[in-house]
């Protein structure tokens, strides 16, 4: 019988529990509901197609309806550039501000994403590994030249997609700037957006980012970015192939809103 008591207070204590963190997330989220976290939303995309299976391949028809929840939500597409003239308070950015990434620069950025970005009047922007340019499955300089001059923004994603952390800063400095070279040196406008590959960045990484006129990078810590966030680590929320639909996608965009409300992986200018 006591044991049965006990199993008894257990299951209640337990459900007690869980009635409490459902009631908090609900507090929570209508907390951001009714006062929405104010800053410029930043999401990273990899492929947009309709024959890929991984991971990192949104379906088409799922990408349009992501980009039609955003519009319906009240987002406006802006460059990397936009915020970054706006921190400097040389333009005003819509109420809100989401910026589009696309990271390795796969040939279905152009055959795929770019129609239905145009579609509805938005823009992105392509972190280009320089030396995958031209290989089977990946962007041409012709069609990057293209993309820029129809409003896509080209940023640098380093020449080989390896990890700086991983290898000698002398080695990273030239993976940071043989990249930049390469694409201005190919008609590519002024090159000054960053995207750190695997998302692995430190401080001495910033260093040369800056030392090679690079004036941002974006990272893969979730959350929003506002005028206070440091440049070089920008935030962004991964959107990988969705297994829930739209549903998945609302969550990921409350993951950003929730992590900014927590204060998780913040990054002030020091």
């Amino acid at each position: 019988m006591a044991s049965g008591r006990k199993r008894y207070a257990w299951r209640h204590w337990l459900g007690a529990f869980f009635a409490l963190c459902l009631l908090a997330a609900g507090g929570l989220a209508a907390s951001i509901a009714i006062f929405p976290p104010e800053g410029v939303l930043i999401l990273e995309y990899h492929k947009v197609n309709d024959w890929s299976n991984d991971v990192y391949t949104v379906p088409t028809a799922e990408f349009a309806a992501q980009l039609d929840e955003l519009s319906a939500r009240g987002y406006t597409t802006i460059s990397l550039l936009d915020f970054l003239r706006a921190k400097k308070g040389k333009q005003k950015l819509p109420d809100k501000p989401v910026i589009l990434t696309f990271d390795d620069g796969y040939l279905d950025n152009y055959t795929d994403m770019l129609p239905l970005l145009e579609a509805r009047g938005m823009k992105a922007t392509v972190f280009m590994v320089t030396n995958d340019i031209g290989l089977p499955g990946y962007l041409t300089w012709d069609a990057l030249r293209d993309m820029q001059e129809r409003g896509i923004e080209i940023g640098s994603h380093t020449a080989n997609h390896l990890p700086l952390t991983g290898m000698p800063p002398s080695e990273a400095e030239k993976e940071v700037k043989l990249s930049k070279l390469l694409l201005e040196w190919n008609g590519i406008r002024t090159v000054f957006g960053f995207s750190y590959p695997n998302g692995s960045y430190a401080d001495y990484i910033s260093t040369i980012l800056k030392r090679n006129e690079y004036l941002a990078a974006v990272t893969g810590d979730p959350g929003l970015n506002t005028m206070d966030t440091d440049p070089y680590l920008l935030q962004r929320i991964n959107i990988p192939r969705p297994r829930l639909g739209l549903t998945e996608f609302r969550l990921r965009l409350f993951k950003a809103d929730l992590c900014d409300r927590l204060g998780l992986w913040r990054h002030r200018i020091k």
